[in-house]
């Protein structure tokens, strides 16, 4: 199993201590939680992409790129990128930058997006936000492939014969597609054959495990091979502590400061209590051996192999996150990575054979001028469709089949 430390920069005044910090101190904390994330041993760090209050993830592109500049082996993700509100080709410009300037090591997680603010900062409507998302992953997606790309459009101007630079390093980039709630983004996914990364954060299991088995469904009625099925799955908070009876004491005043904040913001609360909050949804808080027992039971479930944890504070204090952050790293991942298997693809750049490094490692960061091959060159028109504990199990099997990948070992930093 691989894990992402994710952050969507919320900015808003401490749950606990009502201390707001100012723009650049939040900012230069995303940078100070991705270099710590390396140093633990996660496989990958991810942003994400908001255009409203009270986020401060706009320019996932820049930040990013900073990241890049400050590490040298973490995976970089985008956590998700909002492919409906852009325009797909200034979004494969910026994107196969920076997986130039990071050595290949981006990887994308799109979605539509959630909020009404940012839809209407860019004039997108409830009605074609998913069209919208759909032509602009074909376009964006046929750019990184193709070396020149014709393209009729409705949501942006057409391309005729159109070259699109720098052309990319990976080839092509990895692209999940981010699910709540809808089954678009899951057919989107099942259509191209790629993997799923379940939000898994406000709800109980049972809708997200729904939308996972019918991304199966879709998979295979597409043709792909039940093997390669890939699922990623998110948390809703993470506490890990020596025993279970102090990760509760620790975490109550966050929970109870959330709920207020919840009821007073009109927000709906789904876990009204903090013991059924731990139980029933997928935050893993408590002791290392109870954080492994729920993570294999989502995992029986889900049948995922990518797990997201909060790269942030979030009202914990800044010593006591480290320390559950270390104590994840020293006393959980060793375990869940040994019992349940890594997705069934290299966690390295996506390159032809051709140009991989000698031993098949991860090539260093561009220092410099162009680097990775062209693509090959192809043209054609977009048509898009309208779219509506069992342990160590495969990726891409159905849960309650089993495949053990017994001694696997942690990615070190």
């Amino acid at each position: 199993m691989k894990f992402l430390a994710i952050t969507l920069i919320v900015h808003r005044p401490d749950p606990v201590t009502g201390v707001l910090k100012s723009t650049h101190a939040r900012l230069r904390e995303v940078l100070d939680n991705a270099v710590l994330a390396e140093e633990l041993g996660f496989d990958g760090f991810g942003v994400g992409e908001r255009h409203e209050r009270p986020f401060l993830s706009s320019a996932p592109t820049v930040l990013l790129g900073h990241i890049a500049a400050l590490t040298r082996r973490i995976r970089l993700f985008t956590a998700v990128t909002t492919l409906s509100l852009l325009d797909p080709v200034r979004a494969y410009e910026d994107y196969a930058t920076l997986d130039h300037l990071s050595g290949g090591r981006l990887e994308l997680i799109i979605g539509k997006g959630n909020g009404t603010a940012q839809r209407e900062l860019f004039s997108v409507t409830p009605e074609d936000q998913w069209d919208r998302n759909a032509e602009s992953y074909e376009v964006f997606r046929r750019i990184w492939r193709q070396d020149r790309v014709t393209a009729r459009t409705r949501f942006r101007p057409e391309l005729t014969d159109a070259e699109v630079l720098p052309r990319p390093y990976q080839q092509p980039v990895r692209v999940w597609h981010g699910s709540a709630t809808s089954r678009e983004s899951v057919e989107l996914a099942a259509r191209y054959g790629d993997p799923l990364f379940s939000a898994n954060v406000t709800h109980p299991i049972e809708p997200y495990a729904e939308l996972i088995d019918h991304y199966r469904e879709r998979w295979e009625a597409h043709g792909h091979d039940p093997a390669d099925l890939v699922v990623g799955a998110g948390s809703a908070g993470l506490l890990v502590t020596r025993t279970s009876q102090e990760a509760l004491d620790v975490y109550r005043p966050l929970f109870e400061s959330n709920l207020a904040f919840a009821r007073k913001a009109g927000l709906p609360v789904v876990f009204e209590t903090l013991e059924d909050f731990v139980e029933r949804s997928s935050a893993l808080i408590g002791s290392p051996q109870q954080v492994i027992e729920k993570v294999h039971r989502y995992h029986e479930r889900f049948g995922h192999t990518v797990l997201h944890v909060q790269a942030d504070a979030g009202g914990l204090p800044d010593t006591r996150h480290r320390d559950s952050l270390e104590r994840f790293q020293a006393e959980v991942a060793p375990v869940l990575r040994a019992e349940i298997p890594d997705p069934p693809f290299p966690w390295a750049p996506v390159l032809p054979e051709a140009v991989r490094p000698v031993g098949g490692g991860a090539p260093e960061a561009v220092r410099g001028g162009e680097a990775g091959p062209e693509s090959v060159r192809a043209s054609g028109p977009v048509r898009v469709e309208e779219t509506e504990p069992v342990r160590g199990r495969g990726a891409g099997h159905r849960p309650g089949t089993a495949a053990a990948r017994p001694g696997a070992e942690g990615v070190r930093p």
